[in-house]
């Protein structure tokens, strides 16, 4: 039946000539703080998607080491782009796009939304991309939905999505529209009756896709891709489950990569294959990302350095930024010859040991 249905629907519609492509949407829980993101780890779970939509980007230099790391990973090039930070107080994020050149460029139009109305917390972002090989062009945009002390205070941003949608179709027309996010909503909630009447459809409508604390379970269904049902017919959807694709349990996954799994659909016959995380695989990258960085690591990682515990971390930490490792002699207690463990021990970001 559902065969028959799409048949119909390709007789009515010319549908967009799909291009080969893996979409994701993913919140990659406070990207760029001082966290101990797992970076090698986050980058596997990021090459299984040719174009991916980011929230809750909190430095772009991070971004800038999750590109490179792909790179290491994948063994091929990425390109990747952010928005300004966005936010009402002193709690700002960025969105960004992140994309394999082999299957995806950006073509134009990067923009966060002017939202007239004042509703988003953090506006849209959206820009248009073409596929390498057939050349069609679509626009991905995403947001993160405000969660607030209630659900009431997310329908007013749900709501407002029906006329940024139909913004989209102006500012792009003809273009086929991906809407991804973390929209702190699930998609059967009636909020969503706007959008749906302007033709999307949620991607994902099954299942959960925010990490439970308690090991294996899932909590909600807060990620989504929307998508333009008058011009895209998706060939497969699903939530990436990745800590069972890691050599991290749940709470360190939920800890050190995220506390959301990414959420995608593939265009034109894709299959998203699901692959385990080796120890050969990520340690091209690994001491890139898991070596400790005196400007970026956190007070326990720069306690596993020679001579230095919880006291002298947060000294280091309350002596930032670091322009190099000789200036530790700086902190009381470390002279020459404890610097000189320190380096040796291979630990620090650049220092070979």
């Amino acid at each position: 039946m559902r065969r028959d249905l799409l048949a119909g629907l390709l007789a009515l519609t010319p549908l967009f000539a799909q291009a080969d492509v893996i979409v994701g949407s993913w919140n990659i829980k406070h990207l760029g703080w001082n966290n101990d993101k797992a970076i090698p780890q986050v980058a596997h779970v990021a090459n299984h998607f040719d174009l991916l939509a980011v929230q809750e980007l909190m430095d772009p230099t991070a971004l800038e080491r999750l590109e490179a790391s792909l790179e290491e990973i994948s063994g091929e090039p990425w390109s990747a782009m952010a928005s300004h930070a966005l936010g009402r107080s002193s709690y700002e994020e960025h969105y960004a796009f992140l994309w394999r050149e082999s299957e995806v460029a950006y073509e134009d139009g990067a923009v966060v939304f002017i939202d007239h109305g004042d509703v988003f917390s953090r506006q849209p972002y959206s820009a248009r991309f073409r596929d390498v090989d057939t050349g069609d062009l679509f626009t991905l945009a995403t947001v993160h939905v405000v969660y607030g002390d209630s659900v009431s205070d997310r329908l007013p941003e749900i709501e407002a999505l029906a006329d940024y949608w139909q913004w989209l179709d102006e500012a792009h027309p003809q273009t086929p529209r991906l809407l991804a996010g973390d929209f702190n909503l699930a998609p059967d909630h009636p909020a969503w009756q706007a959008l749906r009447e302007r033709g999307a459809r949620p991607a994902i409508s099954e299942g959960r896709s925010t990490l439970a604390t308690t090991a294996g379970q899932y909590a909600n269904l807060y990620d989504n891709l929307w998508y333009d049902a008058s011009q895209l017919a998706p060939d497969s959807q699903g939530i990436l489950n990745f800590p069972e694709l890691l050599p991290l349990a749940h709470q360190a996954a939920r800890d050190r990569v995220s506390d959301h799994a990414p959420v995608y659909l593939s265009l034109n016959g894709a299959a998203l294959v699901a692959t385990h995380a080796t120890s050969g695989e990520l340690v091209a990258s690994q001491r890139m990302a898991s070596c400790i960085d005196l400007n970026d690591s956190s007070a326990n990682r720069l306690a596993e350095l020679p001579h230095v515990g919880p006291a002298r971390a947060e000294d280091i930490i309350a002596g930032r930024p670091w322009q190099r490792p000789s200036e530790l002699t700086r902190i009381s207690g470390i002279g020459g010859g404890r610097l000189g463990e320190i380096r040796r021990s291979g630990l620090l970001c650049g220092e070979k040991g």
